[in-house]
């Protein structure tokens, strides 16, 4: 078992990671029927619950379903953090992650996100103050460091833990890296190993299949992996990765009506918990994802992407499943969307 404060997570348990404008209450859902152990919402700025920012506000929704969740907050002022915890700690979630890992410049170039790995001292000041101002149990995410020459994670790790967080998930790649290149999980191995560390370490950053998450278990240590992008439009990756660990074999791909029953109930939840419009509108972005390798498929996620009713909706998917039942999926590396300065994977 692996323990987060009062949280009692399976063995090597599976973590869907924080990503802006992907992590809402709908994906959740989908992944957590298909295998997440621990889920984050999207991050939220310290400065707009402060200000009862309507969309900082939304982001709190979560459900007895997703348990255990945790809620994100970011900034670099103390007192909103601060005042941000108290806030979070109303809406009962499971525990509370304080991101210092997003590269977009418009968080980083502010001196929050991974921009407070420019400055030690200031991320345990905060980190501290946020552990002081909640009784639930505080984690962190962050990269290796600002860049090469600055590569400090494993000072971080021990500086953090001894102000009071009770988990550190580690995304292999330095702010300046952004996506780019391959994640380097040698100084994530070295965390999780050093005598001194005694929190869960959780590795970030490239988990794309089940061989990789079963190679890197075992050369690094580490307490679980995370997940983010190679869960966009991929949910069953978190299954078929506890099922390959335990058996050394593959499930099934997802077929044809696996894919469809998944992106139909993503779509009526995100009309559920936004409404019709904005709901339907949001939901555009993942059906490429989740109709991904079936041949001549632009035509109908061209359609897809212009109709406006969930009743239209459905008939195209219905469609889609009778043209191609049967269809075999091949067994292949899960795809890694790289969004660039989107940065959805904070």
């Amino acid at each position: 078992m692996v323990t987060i404060g009062n949280i009692q997570l399976p063995e090597f348990p599976l973590l869907l990671a924080p990503m802006e404008d992907v992590s809402d209450p709908p994906f959740r859902a989908v992944c957590k029927d298909n295998g997440a152990d621990l889920m984050y919402t999207e991050f939220i700025s310290s400065e707009g619950l402060i200000r009862d920012a309507i969309k900082s506000r939304k982001k709190l929704d979560i459900f007895e379903y997703e348990r255990p969740v945790g809620i994100q907050i970011f900034g670099g002022d103390e007192e909103s953090l601060s005042m941000a915890a108290k806030i979070v700690e109303v809406t009962n979630p499971d525990l509370l992650d304080i991101n210092f890992g997003c590269p977009v410049k418009k968080v980083a170039l502010r001196g929050a996100g991974a921009g407070v790995l420019k400055d030690i001292d200031l991320m345990v000041r905060l980190t501290s103050a946020v552990v002081k101002s909640t009784s639930l149990p505080v984690t962190v995410k962050t990269r290796l460091g600002w860049d090469d020459n600055n590569k400090n994670i494993e000072e971080v790790a021990e500086r953090l833990q001894d102000v009071g967080i009770k988990a550190l998930a580690i995304h292999g790649r330095t702010r300046t890296q952004m996506y780019k290149g391959e994640a380097d999980w040698t100084l994530i191995g070295k965390v999780k190993n050093n005598p001194r560390i005694k929190i869960p370490i959780f590795g970030n950053g490239d988990i794309d299949s089940p061989e990789k998450a079963l190679e890197y278990k075992n050369r690094y240590g580490v307490d679980g992996v995370m997940i983010g992008r190679g869960a966009i439009g991929y949910p069953w990756i978190f299954n078929e990765i506890k099922h390959f660990i335990q058996t050394g074999e593959h499930l099934p791909a997802p077929t044809i009506e696996d894919r469809v029953a998944v992106c139909r109930k993503h779509l009526y939840k995100s009309v559920e918990w936004k409404n019709p419009v904005v709901g339907v509108n949001e939901m555009r972005r993942h059906y490429a994802n989740y109709l991904k390798g079936l041949p001549n498929i632009k035509e109908y996620r061209n359609k897809l992407v212009t109709l406006k009713s969930v009743e239209e909706i459905d008939e195209v998917l219905n469609e889609i499943q009778q043209v191609y039942t049967g269809y075999r999926f091949e067994k292949t590396p899960i795809e890694l969307i790289n969004y660039h300065e989107k940065c959805p994977v904070n």
